[in-house]
């Protein structure tokens, strides 16, 4: 093939320039940065974590979890995390490893944040927070998210009767959209209908806040139906699998039998054991009745989500890193939730006592006359606000002396205050029943 000599001087050219950037590549300047040398001196877990041990409520605010809780996990998960150390180099001690990946998940820090408060290599980094995540989901998910048991449906739906009165429940369904960058070469598939990029986690949450089953992964742009529909939870569902109990009737004394059910809102397709809000806005005085108990059933799913999302904080952000790790660091968020919840009761003590007062104004905060929907949205968010801390003052010692005068000095010392000052769930759960307010104020 003939070749000119203007395009052997080009390709001529070419070779040299290729071959100069190769020579140019940065040449490693250290084995280990000067910044990083000084770990055990000035890193976060050595000079900050013995210190936190010694104060229950501080480690508790900076770890999302007692001290019992992370010696637990750092014990279930050491065979699968420690490293050999070698002559070259020192490994990261599994504790710190624990460390580190349980604050990146709580405090939603970045990598190179993590890098110059714990003085280790951001690549080094990633590798924990991957493995650690990993780790937390295939040890720790068969004990606190296993297959639930005929006994243990029974029990969940015994415990919504109680707590939301609606009888044959067995959770409530909901997806929820985790803030992702957008992957390369994935095109729009990500973009949901909110504008942003995202995947979807797709959950069956119990009247304790508790994730039964989660699907995490979908794509943005998939409605949630279609979601729920690629499960394996709704396939065994459909099958009959889920060792769902036998209908039974509503009352002791009644006669017809019903299936238990799971609930969701208006974007589920209705079957035999999913149960979704009637559709429309001229409904009769029953149908409304209904919509505002499975409500009630299905508020407990948009919790999870709030109270997920504000312990463990890189759910706030944008997930920056591939699709693979943002699935398992969602998965790690969601197993870390349920252990959090079942082992760290105690700490939540608090934030139980808000989960009453909520209980107590969510029987009313729904009905029209109470809230006054009539009128502009600043009215009814006035009326709104004086539902929620009248129950707060209903609520607090000082309301008991009858004294009408000090109200608001009543609701400033009230407990209920300082929940909504203190713990951040508390605060997602009022957003998420505000939010419910206004949806159900433009349907009614």
């Amino acid at each position: 093939m003939y070749v000119s000599a203007s395009n052997k001087r080009y390709l001529l050219g070419l070779l040299y320039l290729r071959r100069k950037y190769r020579q140019a590549k940065k040449v490693r300047q250290h084995w280990v940065h000067p910044l990083l040398t000084v770990r055990y001196l000035e890193g976060s877990f050595y000079t900050l974590f013995e210190k936190l041990r010694k104060d229950n409520s501080k480690f508790f605010n900076y770890f999302r979890m007692s001290i019992d809780t992370f010696d637990f996990i750092v014990e279930r998960l050491l065979n699968s995390i420690k490293h050999q150390n070698t002559p070259m180099r020192a490994c990261i001690p599994p504790k710190e490893m624990v460390a580190v990946t349980i604050r990146y998940l709580a405090s939603g820090a970045t990598f190179t944040d993590m890098h110059y408060y714990y003085r280790i290599g951001i690549s080094t980094i990633s590798k924990t927070v991957r493995l650690v995540c990993n780790s937390l989901w295939n040890l720790l998910k068969d004990e606190f998210l296993p297959q639930p048991t005929e006994e243990t449906w029974q029990r969940i739906a015994d415990n919504f009767k109680k707590s939301a009165q609606f009888p044959n429940c067995l959770g409530a369904i909901d997806g929820k959209h985790i803030r992702v960058n957008r992957f390369p070469h994935s095109g729009s598939m990500n973009l949901n209908y909110k504008g942003y990029f995202s995947i979807i986690l797709m959950a069956v949450v119990d009247s304790d806040y508790k994730f039964i089953y989660v699907d995490i992964g979908a794509y943005g742009k998939d409605c949630d139906s279609s979601v729920f529909q690629q499960t394996v939870f709704f396939k065994l569902m459909m099958e009959n699998k889920l060792h769902i109990p036998p209908p039974c009737p509503l009352e002791a004394t009644g006669k017809d039998t019903f299936p238990y059910v799971f609930v969701g809102d208006e974007a589920f397709g209705l079957s035999e054991n999913l149960m979704r809000p009637y559709a429309g806005h001229n409904l009769t005085e029953k149908k409304r009745i209904f919509n505002y108990r499975l409500t009630r059933a299905r508020r407990y799913v948009e919790c999870a989500f709030g109270i997920l999302s504000n312990k463990w904080r890189i759910l706030h952000r944008a997930l920056n890193v591939s699709k693979q790790l943002s699935k398992d660091i969602v998965k790690a968020c969601v197993v870390l939730h349920n252990v959090v919840r079942i082992r760290d009761a105690d700490n939540l003590e608090m934030y139980e006592h808000f989960i009453a007062l909520l209980e107590a104004f969510s029987a009313s905060v729904y009905k029209k006359a109470e809230i006054g929907l009539a009128g502009n949205t600043h009215n009814k968010e006035k009326a709104l606000f004086n539902i929620i801390f009248g129950r707060a003052l209903a609520y607090s010692p000082a309301s008991k002396k009858g004294s009408a005068g000090d109200g608001w000095m009543a609701l400033l010392f009230s407990p209920s205050l300082k929940i909504l000052l203190c713990v951040p769930e508390a605060m997602a759960e009022i957003i998420l029943v505000c939010d419910g307010v206004r949806r159900l104020g433009r349907n009614v």
